[in-house]
């Protein structure tokens, strides 16, 4: 079993359903150079603002390096360099969260790893999840190399942080209401040789409801802006219900609006705030 594995699959898979059709790694494109092109969805109160009409699913900026041999490892940046960047609760409100998460366990507990399952990790970062040898971006950036034996195999930890940004993708897929059946079966379509349970976990989380509160009440402190950074990919953000799905889940997480502006700023995607 890889919940890794499968992450990045369905990275793809999304990018899939999406409609990604061409790739701008490196600011190529309408928001070069990181800069935003709209000035932003919610304004400084966080009431809405018209949506930038330009702003595209963020993963066609990112799938030369997720599809390139070697393109998603940390070293090379991509989805796994990104993801190694927002380790770590700068921006994060931390009083104002649990420092031990809530639901992690019904999230991720029929996918094996010992007593209580994959759901009774996370407790504490520990800084086994950040940047540096064997990061989680390091290990997820791995699983896109074009040589499957490269890939790095994760930790019990990192299995379950794969199962939790999993779930926060696959749901901001869903967070305008417009994710089909046929969308959902491009998804499951890209998994191919993965185990009963993952299967059945990726379902399963297509098959649940939008629920943000969940969500953010099973992330554990130092992983809030990875799980908003995953979310972030699974969203065209070309619409309202998008973007306040984006404010509602990084207010959950208490991310402070400047750093959601600085994480939309590294993946050259539209801005939410003013």
């Amino acid at each position: 079993m890889s919940l890794m594995k499968t992450l990045a699959k369905v990275a793809i898979g999304v990018a899939v359903a999406k409609g990604a059709q061409k790739m701008m790694q490196g600011g190529k494109g309408a928001n070069t150079g990181g800069q935003v092109a709209s000035d932003g969805l919610f304004r400084g109160d966080h009431s809405p603002v018209q949506a930038d009409a330009q702003s595209g699913n963020p993963l066609e900026g990112m799938m030369d390096s997720i599809l390139g041999g070697g393109g998603g490892g940390a070293a090379q940046g991509g989805l796994g360099g990104l993801l190694d960047q927002f380790s770590g609760s700068d921006g994060v409100d931390t009083a104002a969260r649990p420092q031990s998460p809530a639901g992690l366990e019904d999230l991720l507990g029929g996918l094996g790893g010992g007593t209580g399952g994959l759901g009774g990790l996370l407790g504490g970062l520990a800084g086994a999840l950040g940047g540096g040898g064997g990061g989680l971006g390091e290990v997820l950036g791995s699983q896109f190399d074009s040589t499957p034996q490269k890939a790095k195999a994760p930790s019990q930890d990192q299995e379950a942080a794969a199962g939790l940004m999993l779930a926060a993708m696959l749901q901001a897929a869903k967070s305008d209401g417009k994710f089909d059946q046929a969308e959902q079966a491009k998804i499951m379509d890209k998994l191919g040789d993965v185990s009963a349970a993952e299967r059945d976990f990726v379902n399963r989380e297509l098959q649940k409801p939008v629920d943000v509160a969940g969500l953010a009440n099973a992330v554990p402190q130092g992983m809030e802006r990875q799980v908003y950074m995953m979310s972030v990919l699974g969203i065209d953000l070309d619409s309202q219900e998008e973007a306040k799905y984006l404010h509602d889940l990084a207010s959950a997480l208490h991310i402070q609006p400047q750093a959601v502006n600085a994480v939309h700023d590294k993946m050259s995607v539209p801005r939410i705030y003013r």
